[in-house]
C-alpha cells in the first residue's frame, strides 16, 4: 500500500464514521423528543428549543469530520 491509498482510505472512514455517527445521534435525539411529547404532550413547547440544540450539536460532529477529511 502506498501513502496515497492510506491518505485515501483514511479519509473514507473518516467521513463514514463522521457521517454515521451524528446521523444516529439525531435520530435518537428526534426519537426520545417524540416518546417525551407523546407522554407529555404539553411540553412539547419546552423539549422543541434543546431538541433543536442536540441536533444542531450533533450535526457540527460531521461538520468537523467534513473539515479534517478535507485537511489530510
Amino acid at each position: 500500500m502506498d501513502a496515497e491509498m492510506i491518505v485515501t482510505l483514511t479519509k473514507g472512514i473518516t467521513m463514514a464514521v463522521g457521517g454515521f455517527a451524528p446521523a444516529l445521534a439525531i435520530g435518537l435525539i428526534g426519537l426520545k423528543a417524540m416518546e417525551a411529547i407523546g407522554r407529555n404532550p404539553e411540553a412539547s413547547g419546552k423539549l422543541f428549543v434543546p431538541m433543536l440544540l442536540g441536533m444542531a450539536f450533533a450535526e457540527a460532529i460531521a461538520i468537523y469530520s467534513l473539515v479534517v477529511s478535507f485537511t489530510l
